[in-house]
């Protein structure tokens, strides 16, 4: 059956990061006179980042929420520069890191997914709600603005903001509650095989891993797409 509604996840579902995040960070460092090796960096990042805790804050006013996705992703750079032995070479690591950080506000380190476009406005023209579920932080409303991807989505749910991260169940709940429906019969689509698929299907959503780089999946998978466009027919059943 066509679902009421889609829930799909952002960086690597909707937008991409545009080379490597270490490629980014490396040329930043550049420009404040740290030389590191992209590759280096990025093995550096994605060790960081996956050692990190979960991108949540339970408790934390919204007013305050800015400054703690700060520290967070501050804490996570930090240990890929300590990784690589660069961090020392910094006269002024939280100077870099402002000015890092509000580049990924920009549309300037993202690109689009090339069927992203016509696949939402195709599924927003048959009458299904559109929303966002993303481990991502504030950031996230201006950059989907600036890539011209909100207008496509009713509501647009952070882990950051319920204080709970994919895939526990509760910021499934978050982004369902904004939608007069039920779970049965809401899809959510992820890059994920944990956090997205995982966690939508014991939510009680129905599960779509979007698999673009053709990896073999962990686990059992119901649902496998190796982009947006090849979920539009099935949408239409």
């Amino acid at each position: 059956m066509k679902p009421s509604v889609i829930f799909l996840d952002a960086v690597g579902t909707l937008f991409g990061v545009r080379g490597t995040v270490g490629e980014i960070y490396s040329h930043f460092a550049a420009q404040s006179g740290v030389q590191v090796d992209p590759k280096l960096l990025n093995q550096a990042f994605v060790e960081s980042f996956f050692a990190a805790p979960k991108f949540a804050f339970p408790g934390v006013a919204p007013p305050d929420l800015p400054a703690q996705e700060l520290l967070w992703w501050k804490a996570v750079a930090a240990r890929a520069f300590q990784q690589v032995g660069a961090f020392s070479d910094f006269t002024d690591f939280d100077a870099f890191f402002q000015i890092l950080f509000d580049h990924f506000a920009t549309p300037e380190p993202w690109f689009v997914y090339p069927e992203v476009p016509q696949v939402l406005q195709k599924w927003q023209l048959q009458g299904i709600q559109l929303g966002v579920i993303s481990n991502f932080d504030s950031r996230l409303h201006p950059v989907l603005t600036a890539l011209e991807l909100s207008d496509y989505f009713e509501t647009v749910t952070s882990s950051t903001a319920v204080g709970s991260a994919k895939p526990d169940a509760q910021v499934f709940a978050a982004a369902l509650a904004k939608h007069p429906v039920t779970a049965n019969g809401v899809w959510h689509i992820g890059d994920s095989w944990q956090d997205d698929y995982q966690g939508a299907e014991q939510a009680g959503l129905r599960g779509v891993w979007l698999n673009r780089a053709g990896k073999s999946p962990p686990g059992p998978t119901h649902t496998e797409i190796a982009d947006l466009s090849r979920l539009a027919l099935t949408s239409e059943q």
